[in-house]
């Protein structure tokens, strides 16, 4: 596979399987939306589609746009949604970046994507493009301290010697802003009645082997990849699992989640 396809894509089966909190998250940002049940909304970032049936379900007159980069995550979706909701979602690969829609959204909805994406004030120009005028952007991802232990750690370990060579030129690529930056960004995107907040999540698994196939599939994949030994990646995740085990609450993600609202004028 070549490198630039294989790093956007992801294990999407495992993914859907595993992110129950990205769901719950997801379920409750879906509360905000201002729906009548007849919009054209985007769930931008749509991953496998679990949260896009929830957002499906509270538009019976309306339909979905899911956008996502990942080719795997779309199939996912296609496999879960087109069965119960066919006729009244569509799916299409694209990058955030540059959402190839033109002021035809009443709304976008999008959770666990944007800490993804790399450059947050083309983002908000591009989705702001995408909307109507008066169509609005509700949306949460990982900001501020997010994961901040597991980012330390994973930091500690990918200098170590029989791990650095794997990592020499890289750098992750999640961006974590934090609330002020982010309306700051909003607004120069021409985003109007901004509003930004952060919120502690932190999330318990229950055992060393989920803990680590979660951070193997959700949160580290990117690491993982680049890591070619599978005895290597087992080492990597076990170091990982090892500390984690030995926290005053083990196994738990210290979570922290950036919430946006704006709309376009």
């Amino acid at each position: 596979m070549p490198q630039k396809t294989q790093e956007r894509e992801w294990n999407s089966e495992a993914y859907h399987r595993l992110s129950r909190p990205q769901f719950e998250w997801g379920v409750k940002v879906l509360d905000r939306l201002p729906l009548h049940g007849d919009e054209t909304v985007a769930d931008a970032g749509c991953g496998s589609g679990k949260v896009t049936a929830k957002l499906l379900e509270r538009l019976p007159r309306g339909r979905v746009i899911a956008l996502d980069l990942s080719g795997n995550m779309l199939q996912t979706a296609r496999e879960h949604l087109e069965p119960r909701f066919d006729g009244r979602v569509f799916f299409i690969a694209a990058d955030l970046h540059d959402i190839p829609l033109d002021g035809v959204l009443d709304g976008i909805f999008s959770t666990a994507a944007f800490h993804w994406v790399a450059d947050h004030d083309r983002l908000f120009r591009s989705l702001l493009g995408s909307l109507r005028p008066g169509g609005w952007l509700e949306a949460q991802c990982g900001g501020g301290p997010n994961l901040a232990r597991v980012r330390e750690r994973t930091l500690a370990l990918i200098s170590r010697a029989d791990f650095a060579p794997f990592f020499e030129g890289w750098s992750p690529t999640w961006q974590y802003p934090d609330d002020v930056t982010t309306a700051e960004r909003m607004r120069r995107g021409g985003f109007a009645e901004v509003k930004t907040w952060l919120e502690e999540m932190p999330t318990s698994l229950p055992d060393a082997e989920v803990y680590k196939e979660f951070l193997a599939t959700v949160t580290l994949h990117r690491h993982v990849e680049r890591i070619p030994d599978p005895a290597l990646r087992a080492r990597f995740m076990t170091e990982l699992a090892r500390q984690a085990a030995a926290d005053d609450s083990p196994f738990t993600l210290d979570y922290w989640r950036l919430n946006m609202s704006g709309r376009k004028v």
